[in-house]
């Protein structure tokens, strides 16, 4: 099947990719809206100008548009938009997505391919979240923190890569403070440095922490394809 991918650079759109290949599909386009602000509901925020160099180190054409709201109706319609042009340009026949547990996303995603009669494909899904964070680090993919938001994470955190280990710790920290150990309601934000499907990895230049003593994130000002 040809299909379109929501992008955003974090770990659950990277894995979906990596999933949805495996299973013998194409991706034709990755599709990334660049949220006015970090307030968005909707759509993923920190660093989504990575998602350029991430696309270009997978080899799949990029569609992507800055929307100048964050009100949710506005981001769907610039959504949508976004969608049709790549049915009109790729022929696709359905949008992946890499959402875990939100239905507040994953409805509208689909009330989208609904109007524009394409299928939604969810491959992580109600997924196990311990086996999935490991999954990733088996399947080699490396991927920092870039934002947390939740009691229990701290700035020690920002800009970490994480490994087995940091999962079981993250385990007992998402038990203790009520979090989601896979971050699907927005506790923290991560981004793909590489996996296998990366023919370079990315390599950050220039980067700074901004923490107001709850919450931060982990800006990269700089970053090149390491080839």
């Amino acid at each position: 099947m040809n299909l379109a991918v929501l992008f955003s650079g974090g770990k659950d759109s990277t894995y979906a990719i990596y999933k949805t290949k495996l299973n013998g599909n194409k991706i034709k386009c990755a599709l990334t809206i660049f949220p006015k602000s970090s307030e968005s509901k909707l759509l993923h925020h920190p660093n989504i100008q990575i998602t350029k160099l991430q696309t270009t180190s997978m080899k799949i054409p990029h569609i992507f548009h800055q929307t100048n709201s964050d009100d949710v109706e506005n981001e769907i319609h610039d959504l949508e938009s976004l969608i049709n042009q790549a049915k009109k340009d790729f022929d696709i026949e359905g949008v992946v997505h890499g959402g875990i547990l939100s239905e507040f996303q994953k409805n509208r995603f689909e009330t989208i391919c609904g109007k524009l009669h394409l299928k939604m494909i969810s491959p992580l899904w109600r997924i196990d979240q311990k086996k999935y964070m490991k999954d990733l680090i088996d399947s080699k993919f490396k991927f920092i923190i870039t934002s947390v938001t939740s009691e229990g994470l701290d700035d020690s955190w920002l800009g970490k890569q994480i490994t087995t280990d940091d999962i079981d710790r993250l385990e007992g920290l998402s038990k203790r403070y009520g979090f989601n150990l896979s971050f699907e309601g927005g506790e923290a934000e991560t981004l793909v440095l590489n996996c296998p499907l990366f023919s370079s990895p990315i390599r950050i230049i220039k980067s700074e922490k901004i923490w107001d003593g709850y919450r931060g994130r982990f800006e990269i000002t700089e970053a090149i394809l390491d080839k």
